[in-house]
């Protein structure tokens, strides 16, 4: 059977994800193939010659990428920091931007070891896959982490990813998860929907067509929500405890200004995730609500 240079397929599929309008036409050909071969992404340059039928399966994959279907749909696994976790229709793809704000909690959960809280106790509301909570278990391992997700579907998902790491996940909604954990917990963490009602057309097909809605869409302004999670993480959270949960691009201020008009916070700030966009809200929780 013939052979098909593996640098002339991907250039071929790169040049048809191009016009397909991919935003990552070059990488999401590298890591489908990669996929295919079973290789990392780093030993992909080693594949050398792809038997026929390699060649027709990658082409195969490419054409369903072209289509819209997320490239983690296809390969089934998404990559964030240091862990991967299954993913699949029904359940939010994982978003590089997100990363920031878990880097930024694992600072603040080593600072509270450093400083002798053995086991900090966090909170990762509207897990969806469990990404967020797979990633802070592996990165610091004595925190006692409590999950929640609210659609079957994800929940499913992330007990799977969860498995043998040691979070505690719940099917629940956030405002009704975990009230055993009142005043009990160091640091909570979110990525809630919140894309406005109105803004429906706006968003990209792909997204629109395969990320679940109970996952991006949260009222007219987006925030319905964060709202709820100002209360809820100021319920869970000890005095001194910290929030951070992500937001879209143009909340910048709209997401703060919800915490700041909930009372129970202070030092509410905003952060930018690694492209310079505004991206996630922290803030402490205050010695007793509205700062009494």
């Amino acid at each position: 059977m013939a052979e098909v240079s593996a640098s002339v397929v991907l250039a071929e599929a790169t040049a048809q994800l191009t016009a397909a309008g991919s935003a990552s036409p070059a990488a999401d050909a590298r890591l489908l193939l990669a996929h295919l071969l079973g290789l990392p992404l780093g030993r992909l340059a080693m594949a050398g010659e792809l038997a026929e039928a390699q060649a027709t399966a990658y082409r195969d994959l490419v054409d369903r990428r072209a289509t819209g279907i997320p490239v983690q749909h296809l390969t089934g696994v998404a990559a964030f920091r240091y862990v991967e976790v299954g993913v699949g229709p029904g359940v939010f793809v994982p978003r590089p931007e997100t990363e920031v704000m878990v880097g930024w909690a694992v600072d603040r959960l080593a600072e509270l070891v450093a400083a002798g809280v053995e086991q900090p106790v966090v909170v990762d509301a509207c897990t969806g896959s469990g990404v967020i909570a797979k990633a802070l278990a592996h990165e610091v391992p004595t925190a006692r982490i409590h999950a929640c997700e609210v659609s079957e579907a994800a929940y499913d998902r992330a007990v799977a990813n969860l498995a043998g790491t040691g979070v505690d996940v719940v099917c629940a909604d956030l405002a009704d998860a975990f009230d055993d954990l009142a005043g009990a917990v160091d640091l909570v963490i979110c990525n809630p929907p919140y894309i406005p009602l109105e803004a429906w057309e706006s968003v990209t097909a792909e997204v629109r067509d395969h990320d679940p809605s109970l996952a991006l869409f949260s009222g007219a302004d987006g925030l319905d929500v964060m709202r709820v999670l100002t209360v809820r993480a100021a319920h869970w959270l000890r005095p001194g405890g910290l929030v951070a949960a992500e937001h879209a691009e143009v909340q910048e201020t709209s997401a703060p200004a919800v915490f700041v008009a909930q009372g129970d916070w202070e030092l509410v700030r905003d952060h930018r995730d690694l492209t310079g966009r505004p991206r996630f809200t922290t803030a402490r929780r205050r010695a007793a609500a509205g700062g009494q």
